[in-house]
């Protein structure tokens, strides 16, 4: 049973149901899914996936929000969540969830699936040319955690690695690019274009067509190619077709869209050049999630900082 003295934690969450999340919870804290009135003076913590606005808003004695998922923007998006730490959880399993799914769909590409996928369905045997991995350059857009864990998984493979941030970072083996004015030498030297950035009012739509058009195309791909992993905001759906259908782009695989679920009326779905998953990247296990909670809060409250405190000024 947990302690009395422990700080209480408000589970509210949208989209999935709370059950594992709850019970690991209440395994050391008293847990409840709703406040005892919008002032609810017992709320210590709040553990939460796309809240209700308003939850947090009056809550006098909260002291920390921690999101179930790696991204935050589900939490900016209530202007009136109070200025107390946000907690992005950085864990082992997701960052291994994503890794194992950026290399996957690079792989995929790289090794031409799409293409014997189609040649297997018409009973033809040919072999085209196929390229080293390091005659191929990936480019990862947003070098936080899961960007740099992706970046090291491609570089090991022989791919050459470029990756691109708002602020400037540095990588071993890795070619770095930041900012406005290295946005665009970064796509042009990027046949694998990979986007795991962090929703912002910055990084909204930024992955639109005249970003597209600048991606390298003249490669052993045949090619340009996407990969999203990170926001479904962060892209437009609709300039997306339109560079698979004039060749700007030659195959996509999306894990998340403007809008999800996907409505099934989407061209999304029976598109030829598209791999489509449900955000299924990595998702948010509780059973390892938990615990780095509870640890944060157990040391929080013996005065210790908390980690992966979100930049509110930053938006991630």
């Amino acid at each position: 049973m947990p302690t009395l003295d422990k700080g209480r934690v408000l589970l509210a969450v949208t989209g999935f149901h709370p059950q594992r999340w709850h019970e690991l919870l209440s395994a050391e804290r008293e847990v409840v899914l709703e406040p005892n009135g919008p002032a609810d003076p017992t709320i210590d913590y709040a553990v939460v996936w796309k809240q209700k606005p308003n939850l947090l808003t009056k809550l006098p004695n909260l002291r920390a929000i921690f999101s179930i998922g790696a991204g935050v923007d589900h939490i900016m998006a209530d202007k009136t969540v109070p200025d107390v730490p946000i907690i992005k959880v950085v864990a082992e399993n997701l960052t291994q969830h994503m890794v194992e799914f950026v290399v996957w769909r690079v792989l995929d590409h790289h090794r031409q699936a799409m293409l014997y996928e189609g040649q297997q369905k018409k009973k033809i045997w040919h072999e085209p040319p196929q390229r080293t991995a390091n005659d191929i350059s990936v480019g990862i857009m947003g070098l936080g955690s899961l960007g740099r864990a992706a970046a090291q998984a491609l570089s090991s493979l022989g791919f050459r690695v470029n990756g691109w941030s708002r602020r400037e970072q540095q990588m071993l083996g890795v070619s770095t690019f930041n900012g406005d004015n290295g946005l665009v030498p970064f796509l042009n030297a990027t046949d694998i274009l990979v986007v795991l950035l962090p929703l912002t009012p910055a990084t909204q739509g930024i992955v639109n067509y005249g970003l597209l058009k600048q991606l390298r195309r003249r490669n052993g791909l045949g090619g340009a190619v996407l990969i999203n992993a990170g926001r479904g905001r962060l892209q437009k759906d609709a300039d997306i077709l339109r560079a698979l259908d004039d060749g700007t782009l030659k195959e996509a695989s999306l894990d998340v869209f403007e809008v999800e679920p996907l409505p099934k009326t989407s061209p999304i779905w029976n598109h030829p050049k598209i791999f489509a998953t449900p955000h299924a990247a990595a998702t948010s296990d509780p059973n390892h999630l938990v615990p780095i909670m509870l640890r944060q809060m157990s040391a929080f409250e013996r005065g210790e900082p908390l980690e992966n405190v979100v930049d509110r000024s930053a938006g991630y």
